[in-house]
């Protein structure tokens, strides 16, 4: 996995603590027709992604997956097909974004409870963008449960134990997930993010306990 040597450890506790929801927004359907105009079988696949994200589906846009290696960290081909997401990247979030990737969770899938734990995680700030999602996805993080709309833009405290569901029996779930290093600006936006969305759920919870005995027995 890549190492990031020159980067401070980021105490993510301080900064997202669970996750937290920031005070920019992006416009979805502009997103949405970047997708539509991915080339036919950039979906199906993992994306070089494997353990408990098996489940999902992955187009990296930068970057690869862990379990590809020491790889660098530039731009991959899908990246030409989707101008707005790419405007996201480079202009609206301002820090240097690193890897990046749109991820598809089935209807009824489950992302296991895990944490993020080589050195490039514990150096660099996740964010999510919900793309298309519905009522009954939550991201689980550090013991709370989140609902995270369309068109938001939240950080993920990666470092803590993060999962998630989606209990829908028909929709599934895309978000763009980008990683970038911390910069003032940043560390700015998270300052004033919503901290207080998160809630507890036994019955979500019971979701991911499911999610994660079935990814043991993989």
């Amino acid at each position: 996995m890549l190492n990031l040597p020159d980067q401070p450890l980021l105490d993510k506790v301080t900064l997202i603590g669970g996750c937290a929801r920031l005070g920019i927004d992006f416009d979805v359907e502009r997103a949405l027709a970047d997708i539509a105009a991915l080339p036919d079988g950039s979906w199906g696949h993992r994306g070089g992604r494997v353990g408990v994200h098996n489940p999902a589906q992955a187009i990296f846009l930068r970057g690869h997956a862990p379990a590809e290696g020491e790889l660098p960290i530039a731009e991959r081909e899908a990246i030409a097909h989707v101008p707005y997401l790419r405007e996201l990247i480079e202009q609206l979030v301002p820090a240097q974004p690193m890897r990046c990737l749109l991820a598809m969770l089935p209807a009824g899938a489950v992302i296991a409870p895990h944490i993020d734990r080589a050195d490039y995680f514990s150096k660099t700030i996740r964010l999510h963008f919900p793309i298309t999602t519905n009522d009954d996805v939550w991201m689980y993080c550090a013991g709370l449960n989140y609902h995270m709309r369309p068109g938001e833009i939240w950080a993920l405290n990666n470092s803590a134990e993060h999962g998630v569901v989606n209990a829908h029996a028909g929709q599934s779930r895309i978000h763009m997930i980008c990683d970038f290093l911390c910069s003032p600006a940043l560390v700015g936006l998270l300052a004033k993010a919503d901290r207080g969305l998160g809630r507890s759920d036994r019955a979500i919870e019971a979701l991911l306990s499911a999610g994660a005995a079935q990814a043991r027995r993989a």
